[in-house]
């Protein structure tokens, strides 16, 4: 939290993120630059590139409509989680939510999620430390619900009861987030100055309504579900292997966006982590590299195609008053 908040500056009344550090950038720009010379190195561009030839347009669009119905889901969960405070203004929080995600697929070191309390001060004034609380409690039930897949992927590679019971027990854990916004009672007591503040503010921020939990929770699977059933598709058409696998190598590369460690774009990163997971499953490096690249090429395409599409939403006239 602290460091969102030394990352923006104020300009003309109005806070403006900083969109990463030099060193950020260079890290990205390496990254880029090992992944090109890797990919000419190992199995060539033109060759890469070749089967999308024979992708059929068909498939490419309605791909893109289930990752644009995922990026849609996000906006109606937000919405949801604030519900009843942007009752009614539905289409900018949804230019909202897709600036948000094209800057977390652009920008390097994870600077893109600086731009979602940015927007939410200047489009309706909320408040930055609350809108970056809201977003961990939201990252935490992204990374609940890939625990989910996981286990999912688990069960396809070895099926046994045991992941099914392991999954109820994990998705019971969910009834302890009621419990914690009580806890910012003893954050209170316990706190001090700037660290009890920031401390009260995230847990305050927790949903604690067992239904509004189990709507945002509903509303995470549907994006996750979409998300990975579009890239699984686009995966199996680069890379022919079990689901399971492709679901396993579609896991990593998602899992790449969450940490720290992200290049320009999520180039290099977003490879190694789907590489990663893929070869130790069996998978041929050049292949699973092939795939990773060209899985990672629909990403951008589909990041610049709804971020432009994102611009003519409308958007407030003025900067909401803070």
């Amino acid at each position: 939290m602290n460091r969102q908040h030394s990352e923006l500056r104020p300009e003309r009344d109005v806070l403006v993120p900083r969109f990463g550090r030099l060193r950020d950038w260079i890290i990205g720009g390496l990254l880029l630059a090992t992944l090109l010379v890797a990919v000419q190195w190992t199995v060539g561009w033109r060759s890469l590139l070749a089967p999308w030839r024979d992708l059929s347009p068909w498939l490419l669009a309605w791909l893109l409509l289930l990752t644009a119905s995922s990026y849609a889901l996000r906006a109606v969960r937000v919405s949801d989680y604030f519900s009843p405070r942007f009752a009614g203004r539905f289409l900018l929080m949804l230019r909202l939510t897709i600036l948000h995600n094209t800057a977390n697929n652009l920008l390097p070191m994870r600077t893109g999620e600086l731009v979602f309390p940015w927007l939410m001060r200047r489009y309706f004034g909320q408040g930055l430390l609350e809108s970056a609380a809201a977003l961990l409690w939201l990252r935490l039930f992204d990374l609940h619900c890939l625990v989910l897949i996981a286990l999912l992927i688990a069960h396809l590679s070895q099926p046994s009861l045991l992941w099914w019971l392991l999954a109820l027990l994990w998705i019971a854990g969910l009834g302890l987030i009621p419990v914690i916004g009580g806890l910012s009672q003893m954050a209170i007591l316990n706190g001090d100055g700037r660290l009890r503040s920031v401390i009260c503010r995230v847990l305050v921020s927790a949903p604690r309504h067992p239904r509004l939990i189990l709507r945002i929770y509903i509303w995470t699977v549907l994006i996750w579900g979409l998300k990975f059933a579009a890239f699984t598709s686009l995966l199996s058409d680069f890379l022919h292997s079990d689901v399971w696998r492709l679901l396993a190598g579609v896991m990593g590369a998602e899992l790449s966006t969450v940490l720290p460690f992200h290049g320009i774009a999520g180039a290099g990163s977003y490879e190694l982590a789907a590489v990663a997971a893929l070869v130790p499953l069996g998978v041929d490096p050049r292949l699973a590299l092939a795939g990773a690249v060209n899985l990672h090429l629909f990403l951008l395409g589909a990041t610049l195609i709804l971020g432009a599409l994102a611009l003519r939403l409308p958007k407030p006239a003025q900067p909401a008053s803070p």
